[in-house]
């Protein structure tokens, strides 16, 4: 099996190819330049093999990003990882959140009613759902919260946007801007997507000192570190499932 795992920036893809390396000691093949400038780090598993890719920052990059990758390669998993923000108290600084649900939280109209998704106005999709049991045995392995995660283009900066936020998604773990975009490019390559996020700072009021962007790096690593086995076994089920 193999997977794409798509980040925006370079930290995240190191603390993710940290995690997906066996031996420390030994580190796998350094980055590759793929058409357009984006780095991609190929890690070996025993069942699975992952390419890390910089998507760069943003859904329209990260669906740029992993369009490129999924027209260059084949995969049978695409998944989005970082950081970003959590939805307090059910997802802390420094923790894990999977997604149940991919949603594309300012991609719409505003109205005299309110916020109108971009699926009610009829121009597409709000939603992607990664595969259900992968989700929840993804969040179980690196106990992660299983929650929807959303994405954004402008990051929550005041508690009246967080609580604008909380009141149209209540079941929300996490806030970030990439998932969206990449789950559109593999819907459009017709692979499964899942995201996996690690929580550096509060949903809320902009407040960089407050971040925590250490220990979300350090927990992504640990989450993947778990999270290769889930997906290899996976991969082999699903295999099997659609021979």
């Amino acid at each position: 099996m193999r997977a794409l795992v798509v980040t925006a920036v370079v930290a995240e893809a190191d603390s993710v190819a940290t995690g997906l390396t066996p031996h420390p000691d030994a580190p796998g093949p350094e980055p590759r330049t793929l058409p357009g400038g984006y780095l991609i780090t190929r890690r070996d598993l025993p069942g699975i093999a992952f390419d890390v890719l910089v998507g760069g920052v943003g859904p329209a990059a990260a669906a740029a990003g992993t369009a490129t990758a999924l027209a260059l390669g084949e995969y049978e998993l695409v998944v989005s990882a970082g950081i970003g923000g959590g939805f307090e108290p059910a997802a802390p600084l420094g923790s894990l959140v999977v997604a149940d649900a991919i949603v594309a939280a300012d991609l719409g109209a505003e109205t005299p009613e309110g916020f109108v998704g971009v699926s009610a106005l009829g121009f597409g999709h709000s939603v992607h759902l990664p595969p259900t049991e992968l989700a929840a045995r993804a969040a179980e392995a690196t106990g992660a919260l299983l929650a929807p995660v959303l994405s954004v283009s402008t990051v929550t900066g005041t508690a009246a946007r967080a609580a604008e936020l909380a009141a149209r998604h209540p079941m929300a773990g996490a806030e970030a801007m990439e998932g969206f975009g990449v789950a559109e490019a593999a819907a459009a390559h017709g692979l499964p997507v899942l995201e996996i996020r690690a929580v550096s700072n509060a949903v809320g009021p902009r407040d960089r000192a407050a971040w925590r962007i250490g220990d979300a790096l350090a927990a992504l690593t640990a989450g993947f570190r778990v999270l290769g086995p889930v997906l290899a076994n996976w991969g082999e089920r699903h295999e099997h499932d659609h021979r």
